[in-house]
């Protein structure tokens, strides 16, 4: 991509209404353009962040065998009413509309209901199972307050997997698993160190769920967290039983705050009862099928590296979500012969298999184009300058160390 083309332009200011750093820095360097409190639309850059995220989740989706479909938005009343969750009552975020025929629908918010309802078309015998069944889609939410920027909206990019086995014992070994994927997404987009697996109330089926909480100042939730065994627990949760039962003491953890960027739930057969999802086991009779579910929020997980990789310049990106590789920058000169070498680059890094944001712009001084590359954040800078020209160098800089080298113009590559 040339810089020159890109529609998208960098900002000095974020809107003034808009309050979180992650939103702000993605808005300032054109990622995100916020339509409204807890909606936003994601611009060229951000798009690519986001592919680079959810390739990671869904290489890791596919290592557990899971299946990827796109469900539908729009959800009939019906299907909802036999979970007792269409109800404003039990579930207060919903946005719900009518059709010209005046039946009642809604945008759904999570797709446990509807999804049950197609396994009942396909599972009917043992043979049918276990079946692992994931999307990326959007989710809609009708949140009271949406202040945190890309970290909670009110329209978001979810990836959800469920999880339907036909036992208990079965259920708990694609937990462990699912678990363990988790652990592993956290690790490639950089948040590894600073994400716990966290202990949360598990509901009626399940002695506990289990969130993977990213410490930040800036997060939602407390958690109380044991570093030697990587773990931790939420407050909701921080009672002497629990601490009993995980074998840990009050004077082992230390109290922080985070941010919830994933989690994973024993749902039992909170779902395949009302919608009677059962099979037929091995001896003929018929049993209701175990579920689970599995949520990774997309855009709070772009929002969450925001916060924690950047810094007063702005965003520092891991190379794994990086929007481009190299961010190559060519500093304006009367010099045509300057030009031609960044144009050379261009072309070679590519060939190379290296993605490459372009910096050809004209008009930009190079304070200017300098601020910008810091600000987008892309891991590595390629500097192309007059002064380089005569040695046959170019500069290359780290933007997470703001170290840099000069490298002769055949080493680059």
């Amino acid at each position: 991509m040339k810089q020159s083309q890109l529609f998208t332009k960098t900002r000095k200011e974020a809107p003034k209404d808009e309050t979180s750093k992650n939103a702000q820095l993605l808005i300032r360097g054109g990622f995100i353009h916020k339509e409204m409190a807890g909606v936003y639309s994601i611009l060229p850059l951000g798009l690519r962040v986001m592919e680079r995220i959810t390739a990671i989740v869904r290489e890791e989706m596919n290592a557990i065998e899971g299946q990827e479909v796109t469900l539908t938005a729009l959800q009939e009343k019906a299907v909802w009413e036999k979970s007792g969750r269409w109800s404003d009552d039990v579930v207060d975020n919903w946005f719900k509309t009518e059709l010209k025929n005046g039946s009642e629908v809604g945008l759904a918010f999570t797709h446990e209901e509807p999804l049950t309802g197609i396994l009942k078309e396909y599972v009917s015998s043992y043979r049918d199972l276990p079946r692992y069944v994931y999307q990326f889609q959007t989710k809609f939410r009708n949140e009271l307050r949406s202040k945190s920027g890309i970290m909670r909206g009110r329209e978001f990019i979810m990836k959800d997997l469920y999880s339907f086995s036909k036992n208990i014992a079965e259920h708990e070994i694609y937990y462990e698993r699912a678990k363990q994927a988790y652990i592993h997404i956290f690790n490639r987009v950089g948040l590894g160190d600073i994400t716990y697996l966290t202990f949360a109330s598990g509901g009626s089926f399940s002695k506990y769920s289990h969130e993977f909480q990213t410490l930040t100042d800036v997060g939602e939730d407390t958690i109380y967290i044991h570093e030697g065994k990587k773990l931790a627990i939420n407050e909701e949760v921080y009672t002497d039983d629990v601490l009993e039962n995980l074998g840990v003491t009050k004077d082992e953890l230390v109290q922080k705050k985070s941010v919830e960027v994933g989690n994973i739930f024993s749902l039992g057969t909170q779902f395949s009862e009302p919608f009677e999802l059962t099979y037929t086991d091995e001896a003929g009779i018929q049993q209701p099928v175990i579920m689970g579910s599995y949520g990774i929020g997309i855009g709070r997980l772009m929002g969450t590296v925001v916060e924690i990789l950047s810094d007063d310049k702005g965003i520092i990106w891991p190379e794994a979500l990086a929007p481009f590789d190299v961010h190559l920058i060519e500093i304006p000169s009367k010099n045509d012969a300057v030009h031609a070498k960044a144009e050379r680059l261009y072309v070679e890094l590519q060939k190379a298999g290296k993605s490459v944001l372009f910096d050809d712009r004209i008009e930009a001084r190079a304070g200017e184009k300098f601020a910008d590359a810091d600000l987008i954040g892309i891991p590595i800078h390629i500097i192309v300058s007059e002064r380089g020209l005569a040695d046959g160098v170019v500069e290359i800089k780290t933007r997470k160390t703001g170290e840099s080298k000069t490298v002769q113009d055949n080493e680059v590559v």
